[in-house]
């Protein structure tokens, strides 16, 4: 078993830098194909192993799944890292069954996921990991709770995205361990890793700098108080191995790279005032001067901080890759159906939503995954919700439509495509969302029309495919009173059906939109634009929330520039998102709060926030305020592939939550 947190005892003289590594194990790395699993054990994991023979605090972060592949294969390897942890050599790092973006998938699953893991380490490796890694570094304040309920006391996160989204925060405690704030006033013990520090010894490793640069970098980080520095916190598949990933990747050097590594390892370990230590021996540092601060990682503006380069955020695992937001649904379905099941295999589930069937997937996999994805559907997925059905009425000659029932007042304008005016909800005195007309606002970038209820399609040198257009509408009373609306909106790619009912017994409108486009290509796709009218909020007081994997976070809006769909680069269109787990978000003040819910199970979109405060042209102090929900995003892993050929259809309402 490894040794408890916070009692190992570092060797006491005048060290100023401790430092630490631990290896990535992924044998479901994305552009792996399985028929190398066997070259991969033997070229990255049994000489990491040698080299935590000779370096005994290597750390080795593993998923359950891979622990049972790499027996499956090779079972030497697990008798061989069974007794290199017995002998305290190697400290094991958790993650889980397989790795899980917690912050897009249902917290339950998420349970259900450190549960197995933990199950596979004892049975595999006799040990019980008290370290976590966060899959991909994708950190939400609902996963702290889950990781202390499943016996972790630490957890492992990136320093760099979080920091430069809290500026407060001091520098020096990069270099130290710090507390994770959860909900509900639960906290975990938190270790930082360091992009820069790793891809250093990445380079190094690839002779693409010295070691004495190395080196120099290493020594720079020293100070005359302790700090910790984690040296290495990425992949193992990496040395003497090309998972052929990127076109750019170097070349294998004839030099092994794993002899680099030891190389490296061998120079620090020889520095003065540097200690190679295990990585939870870092954790005794949290009594110190700068240590021990509770920090609130998430912000409004970033509410999941992720791994690396900004090019790396959720909605990289939530709607782009191969169909992600697809077999995100097929999943939610699934675990629908578990629910209701004594025979929930909630292993499979766990293994069929790991990001790494959602980024960089081989082909062959991909076919054997959706096959597998067809399964599991077929053996729990509840039927699916019918399909709209268009009203039996003749078509509205008018150009506005005003819907009144006992619960709800708007208008909708048939020219764009039953853009909401505006819409009033019953007990309100304004009406609280809708369109804002062109002018409004002094600032030159919000000079346009903003709509809510539209659709929105844009693909890189293309014009824009929107469903603002002229439509042919169609009106129906049901018996219960509620009104619903009905369109077909042409458009170069093809029609978009478009039904909305608005409820006579609820505060509440429901969005029913298919696409019946037969080419995709790659794009950008954002749906609903709920769109806050100023003038009925108190600005000061506005606030967000949602669930991001676990209970509910919220967020506080005053004053803030926010725009999680601002494109990175060219090539990745977003920067943050709201993973909305458990199906809603909610935008508001102290009086009034409106509530976007989402249908996971016929697509899980993306939430988006748009919020920067803005004056208006005659001067006076105003906000705009969007909340967008996105259903397809670019970026390096996209790829036009279908999961299941037919129209796509998304379904999500807005209501007055209070």
């Amino acid at each position: 078993m490894n040794a408890p947190l916070f009692s190992r005892d570092v060797q006491a003289h005048n060290s100023q830098l401790r430092v630490f590594a631990f290896f990535h194990l992924n044998l479901a790395f994305s552009s792996i194909e399985e028929e190398r699993r066997s070259e991969v054990i033997a070229r990255c994991y049994w000489p990491l192993l040698r080299l935590a023979e000779k370096y005994p605090h290597i750390g080795i972060e593993v998923s359950g799944y891979t622990l049972e592949e790499i027996a499956r294969f090779d079972p030497s390897w697990i008798a061989r890292a069974r007794a290199l942890i017995a002998e305290d050599r190697i400290e094991l790092i958790g993650s889980g069954y397989t790795q899980i973006i917690g912050p897009l998938v249902p917290a339950q699953v998420i349970a259900e996921n450190l549960r197995i893991g933990n199950d596979v380490y004892r049975d595999l490796l006799g040990a019980r990991p008290a370290v976590a890694l966060v899959n991909e570094q994708a950190f939400s304040a609902g996963l702290v709770g889950h990781y202390l309920d499943a016996g972790y006391s630490a957890l492992l996160m990136d320093w760099d995205n979080p920091s430069a989204n809290h500026p407060e925060w001091d520098a020096e405690r990069q270099f130290l361990p710090q507390y994770a704030a959860g909900l509900g006033g639960r906290k975990i013990a938190l270790l930082w890793t360091n992009t820069a520090a790793f891809q250093q010894m990445q380079r190094f490793v690839y002779d693409d700098i010295k070691l004495e640069a190395y080196l120099r970098f290493v020594r720079e980080r020293r100070a005359f108080s302790t700090r910790a520095l984690c040296l290495y916190a990425s992949d193992a598949e990496i040395f003497d191995f090309r998972p052929g990933r990127f076109r750019t990747e170097s070349k294998l050097h004839q030099t092994s790279e794993w002899e680099r590594l030891d190389t490296a390892l061998s120079a620090i370990a020889g520095e003065p005032g540097i200690d190679l230590i295990a990585p939870s021996q870092a954790l005794t540092l949290i009594g110190q001067d700068g240590a021990g601060n509770l920090l609130q990682l998430e912000s409004a503006g970033c509410p999941v901080p992720v791994k690396k380069q900004r090019k790396y955020n959720l909605a990289r695992w939530a709607v782009t890759g191969r169909d992600n937001i697809a077999i995100n649904a097929a999943c939610e379905r699934v675990h629908r159906g578990m629910l209701a099941r004594q025979d929930a295999d909630w292993k499979e589930l766990c293994y069929l939503w790991a990001s790494d069937f959602r980024t960089h997937l081989a082909q062959k996999r991909w076919d054997a995954y959706r096959t597998r994805l067809h399964a599991a559907e077929e053996k729990y997925a509840p039927p699916a919700v019918p399909a709209a059905t268009v009203p039996d009425t003749a078509p509205t000659p008018d150009r506005h439509i005003d819907i009144m029932t006992r619960t709800i007042t708007a208008r909708l304008d048939r020219r764009r495509g039953l853009a909401l005016e505006r819409v009033q909800f019953e007990g309100g005195a304004h009406a609280v969302m809708g369109g804002l007309p062109h002018g409004m606002f002094a600032d030159i970038a919000l000079q346009a029309d903003w709509y809510t209820g539209d659709c929105v399609f844009e693909a890189p040198g293309e014009f824009k495919v929107t469903d603002l257009e002229w439509c042919e509408a169609r009106l129906q009373t049901r018996e219960n009173g509620d009104v619903v609306v009905h369109a077909s909106i042409e458009t170069p790619k093809g029609p978009i059906e478009k039904q909305m009912c608005f409820s006579n017994s609820e505060r509440r409108i429901d969005f029913d939109i298919t696409f019946h486009w037969d080419d995709w290509g790659k794009g950008v796709l954002r749906l609903g634009h709920f769109t806050l009218l100023p003038n009925a909020f108190s600005l000061d007081r506005l606030r967000l929330a949602t669930t991001n994997g676990g209970g509910r976070e919220s967020f506080s809006l005053a004053g803030q520039n926010i725009d999680h769909g601002a494109p990175v680069s060219f090539l990745v269109s977003s920067s943050h998102g709201l993973g909305m787990t458990e199906g809603w978000a909610e935008i508001g003040d102290d009086k009034i709060q409106l509530r976007i819910e989402v249908d996971r199970c016929t697509a899980p979109l993306l939430g988006m926030l748009t919020h920067r405060p803005a004056k208006r042209s005659d001067g006076s102090a105003s906000l705009f305020c969007q909340l967008q929900l996105s259903a397809m995003e670019l970026d390096d892993t996209r790829k036009p592939t279908s999961y299941r050929d037919g129209p796509r259809r998304f379904r999500f309402s807005l209501s007055h939550a209070t």
